[in-house]
């Protein structure tokens, strides 16, 4: 990608992966679908059972080849979150609520001004990190498991310099 396409990439997205969407342009136009991956780099994202395309795949030692249907990304601007109480397309707002909670609303002519709820996938990973918890007063601290190339945590813990008597200090 060159720069001038890195450019305008989109900074701040409101498309989640889990939302349900309307399809406003191309060959889907009207049928509405779940996101199902977004690819920020390019700007596209990937609606599920949506876009459909013949991929020819050549065959190999450990697969077989042949013509399979795959899903075709779709630019983000060609598709619209679907407002959950009029099931019509719209943009999609930010709004703080009375505690503080930021939230998204549907925005634009003919919608409802309702929150558009955060999608329950979002939630689970795709890959769980494996981690150990440590609480010090109100600080809790993640240790993440240990790789070959991570300090051990004895090395870690080891206090090199004491402020009141100077002892760790480098000599400048």
């Amino acid at each position: 990608m060159g720069w001038k396409a890195a450019e305008k990439l989109i900074r701040h997205w409101k498309i989640l992966r889990g939302d349900n969407v309307m399809i406003i342009r191309g060959k889907d136009k009207g049928e509405t679908g779940t996101i199902k991956r977004v690819i920020r780099s390019q700007n596209r994202v990937i609606v599920e059972g949506k876009n459909l395309i013949k991929k020819h795949i050549k065959g190999g030692p450990d697969h077989e080849g042949g013509i399979f249907t795959v899903e075709a990304p779709l630019h983000a601007s060609n598709v619209q979150v679907v407002d959950p109480v009029t099931g019509r397309p719209c943009k999609v707002g930010v709004k703080y609520l009375e505690d503080g909670t930021k939230v998204r609303v549907a925005r634009g002519t003919g919608t409802s001004g309702s929150i558009i709820p955060r999608p329950e996938i979002l939630k689970i990973r795709t890959t769980p990190r494996p981690t150990t918890g440590l609480i010090l007063g109100k600080i809790f601290l993640f240790f993440f498991a240990a790789g070959p190339k991570d300090t051990p945590m004895e090395f870690v813990w080891e206090q090199t310099y004491d402020a009141k008597t100077g002892k760790g200090m480098p000599d400048l």
